[in-house]
């Protein structure tokens, strides 16, 4: 898509619960551990939870240990990354391509073969099984 999705803060706030809303729109995030999908081992992808972009599949999740879902790569072009210099440190911010909204952020201590790891909040992701 060449422009982003656009959505009213009625509709969102409509479609999403309070903890989605609070880290998809305004950067929030979750607590560690707290997410199903850190736990997610079948097939897949994992999409946006607001516009349903596929982001990340199942083959580059990996256990971090971080307490969130981890990844090596997102699927092309299904992200974007900003500089995010809030509470006092300078990070990279991962938000989905097509509607710009906040996954988490990438830093430079993941596996090979990128070195990347996505740190994502849960509650940004909807997990599609494969053949679903």
């Amino acid at each position: 898509m060449d422009q982003p999705m656009d959505f009213t803060d009625d509709a969102l706030r409509q479609r999403l619960t309070p903890q989605q809303y609070h880290v998809l729109r305004e950067k929030g995030t979750e607590r560690p551990g707290s997410s199903p999908l850190n736990f997610e081992k079948r097939d897949g992808s994992f999409h946006c939870a607001v516009c349903d972009t596929p982001l990340f599949t199942s083959s580059t999740k990996y256990e971090s240990g971080s307490g969130w879902p981890s990844f090596f790569a997102p699927i092309e072009d299904a992200t974007e990354n900003r500089v995010d210099n809030a509470h006092g440190m300078q990070r990279v911010e991962v938000v989905c391509a097509t509607c710009h909204s906040h996954l988490g952020h990438v830093f430079p201590d993941g596996p090979n073969p990128t070195g990347d790891r996505y740190c994502m909040n849960g509650v940004s992701l909807a997990f599609q099984p494969a053949g679903g």
